[in-house]
């Protein structure tokens, strides 16, 4: 994924946070004033940009905090957290959005297409200038990548917007507008389901999806010196940063640092695993220990 780069994250969030403000200004009142449950829908999944770009501002600064007594691996996991809560109030704005939708296609409003129109063609170039600034971070944060999930599934709803506000414009077909604003929540719910699950698993300190356990115990058990391998645990402490633990029984004697140094290398360099935590034995141990 190549180095991080923060001070880059961190510009790319606050143009994005700025631009995005005034869009959402934009479409709230141009959404008020057309009466376009499309462009309405669009201005709240806006406010969730803001949101989720404000929190990921937020995580970047806390997560460059030291590690402290009472927090030893420091604040890696606050971004996790705002991810997952990111993720959340996007499934609650769906909600909303799917229940006025219900009672418009029953009971279409006459919408000012060429308003509608106009604020959703400024829409839709505001969230592609964001979009392109978060682009280059999208995979080094995972919430980083959360905002540009919702800046990217945004988009399209402004492109679902410019096509209501065309048909309205040209046709006078009103129902179009409801329409596009379930589109806009079916996109919504598909861009946040991967954040979600992905916050999920790495607060249940689920396996990184890069590698598995048992490539990881066939690793470290070709390590000269090595008779067996138990209690391997791998996980993830937050986007990029993974850690893993285990206790290898050496097969003969020799210097534990060596052993350790071995094992180690094979752990960053073949699974991208930094933080690692060994136990040598000289004796299996497996018999007494308890099962996890």
């Amino acid at each position: 994924m190549g180095e991080r780069d923060v001070a880059g994250e961190r510009g790319a969030v606050r143009t994005g946070l700025g631009v995005s403000a005034v869009l959402f200004v934009a479409e709230l009142i141009g959404g008020w004033l057309t009466n376009s449950l499309a462009l309405l829908s669009d201005a709240v999944h806006m406010f969730t940009d803001l949101a989720a770009l404000g929190l990921a501002l937020f995580a970047i600064w806390i997560c460059s905090r030291p590690a402290s007594a009472t927090k030893s691996y420091g604040y890696y996991r606050a971004e996790i957290l705002i991810a997952l809560v990111n993720g959340v109030a996007l499934w609650v704005l769906v909600l909303f959005i799917l229940r006025e939708a219900w009672g418009r296609v029953g009971d279409p409003q006459p919408v000012a297409g060429g308003g509608m129109l106009t604020i959703a063609v400024f829409g839709l170039a505001v969230n592609a200038y964001v979009a392109w600034g978060l682009h280059a971070h999208r995979h080094h944060s995972m919430n980083v990548r959360g905002a540009y999930l919702h800046v990217i599934s945004d988009m399209l709803g402004s492109v679902g917007a410019v096509v209501a506000g065309v048909v309205i414009v040209t046709t006078g077909w009103y129902p179009i507008d409801a329409l596009v604003s379930v589109g806009i929540a079916v996109l919504i719910l598909y861009s946040s389901w991967q954040l979600v699950r992905e916050a999920v698993d790495v607060l249940m300190e689920a396996v990184p999806s890069h590698v598995t356990l048992e490539a990881v115990e066939q690793g470290l058990a070709a390590v000269p010196g090595v008779a067996e391998i138990h209690d391997l645990h791998v996980w993830t402490l937050t986007t990029g940063r993974y850690a893993l633990s285990v206790h290898a029984v050496a097969s003969e004697r020799i210097a534990d640092d060596r052993l350790l140094e071995a094992l180690t290398a094979v752990c960053r360099r073949d699974f991208a695993i930094d933080h690692v935590t060994i136990q040598i034995e000289h004796e299996s141990r497996r018999a007494h220990e308890p099962e996890h």
